[in-house]
């Protein structure tokens, strides 16, 4: 049995133990009837099955099935960027290059291993090219506004999160062809900070973090969830061309990062109005909802990893 393979059998064994206990728990409290703690809870279980299961298949398929998933996910966030923030008629060609142009070749370039194009193509070209396509509509109402949308949905769409699939190609001291492990660290440790979180909060939380921005993040649950998550890291090492230590170092570095995405991320939609970024996902919200902390951990892992554990 492959590494791999084990570890998916451990969640989702895991996940049959948190079903069997959610439904326990609806039963001997809530008695058949709604319970929004409870009901959430169950969403968000049946939620992460559908994740766990998406997974394990491009897993399954190889870095194909890889390369794809997270092609459409990009595709899918990008959408909810563009739906909830500000944009205009005028800026549809900036954002048809986005979607046509900008995604499918920043994830080619990932897919043929070109390294030094595809960490500028976006932050630079990318950066570049939009804001001259929206000055050439001649549509000058909240342009700053606009362009900075436009710019920031793709940075985080689809240049940071196609950082999780390039691991795939990152070549470590002994511990060639290992990407599937780094990317299983990367999303079991950020997103265990992120689970981890929501039950320190609610079992200890007292002192709000930024009420504004995001009402639920309390003191407690930022430092709880992240040390345990970070311990979970550290635990995880054997799998990893990391020692304990550094595990646990690199787990802190990422959770810490995952947890200024969830609250930048929480800022643009708050500043929006909105709770959530879309309804895609039942007891989740939208696809940036789930991949918040992703988005802001998966480059800087990448690129730690990169100068600090390559030949």
């Amino acid at each position: 049995m492959s590494e791999i393979t084990m570890i998916f059998g451990y969640v989702f064994v895991a996940l049959g133990i948190a079903t069997g206990i959610a439904w326990l728990m609806r039963w001997r409290i809530a008695r058949g009837t709604r319970h929004p703690v409870l009901d959430n809870l169950m969403d968000r279980i049946e939620a992460w099955w559908i994740i766990v299961i998406l997974l394990g298949i491009a897993f399954a398929l190889g870095r194909v099935g890889v390369l794809v998933l997270f092609g459409v996910l990009s595709l899918l966030a990008l959408r909810e960027f563009a739906t909830l923030t500000y944009t205009k008629r005028s800026d549809h060609l900036a954002l048809a290059l986005c979607f046509y142009v900008a995604l499918p070749v920043q994830y080619f370039l990932v897919w043929i291993e070109w390294y030094s194009l595809y960490t500028i193509f976006i932050p630079v070209y990318g950066f570049l090219l939009l804001p001259i396509v929206a000055a050439l509509r001649a549509d000058t109402e909240r342009f700053t506004e606009r362009v900075a949308t436009v710019q920031w949905g793709l940075m985080l769409c689809v240049f940071s999160l196609s950082h999780v699939p390039a691991l795939l190609s990152l070549e470590l001291r002994g511990f060639e062809h290992g990407g599937p492990m780094l990317i299983l660290f990367l999303l079991i440790v950020v997103q265990s900070s992120d689970v981890l979180q929501y039950i320190w909060g609610k079992l200890l939380g007292k002192h709000k973090l930024a009420p504004e921005l995001s009402p639920s993040k309390t003191w407690e649950g930022l430092i709880g969830g992240v040390l345990s998550a970070t311990a979970i890291g550290a635990l995880l090492h054997p799998l990893t061309p990391f020692s304990a230590w550094q595990a646990a170092g690199i787990a802190l570095m990422i959770n810490v990062m995952g947890f200024f995405g969830g609250l930048v991320l929480s800022g643009i939609k708050r500043d929006h109005g909105a709770k959530d970024w879309g309804s895609m996902i039942q007891g989740h919200g939208g696809v940036i909802d789930r991949l918040d902390s992703i988005l802001f951990a998966a480059p800087v892992y990448f690129h730690v990893l990169r100068y600090a554990f390559r030949d």
